[in-house]
């Protein structure tokens, strides 16, 4: 009936959340751009851990990237 919680499953969706909350900012133009890149960073952070957990070293990878243009970002718009 219920299912275990799964940690790695929540750390996997929080990070697909805040990616998603941070694009919606940066497309609303809104002046919160450095919130939206410390979700970014935030993100990166929970999905490069979600991926080394589960040996996607590819998307592991990836995140490396994703926080550096998070870090970027939050210096270039404070």
């Amino acid at each position: 009936m219920f299912r275990k919680f799964d940690k790695r499953k929540l750390l996997e969706w929080f990070g697909v959340l805040t990616a998603i909350i941070y694009s919606f900012l940066v497309a609303s133009n809104t002046g919160f751009e450095f919130i939206a890149f410390l979700l970014l960073l935030i993100s990166a952070f929970a999905i490069g851990l979600w991926a080394y957990l589960h040996k996607h070293w590819g998307i592991a990878f990836l995140q490396i990237f994703y926080a550096a243009a998070g870090l970027i970002g939050m210096f270039r718009w404070y």
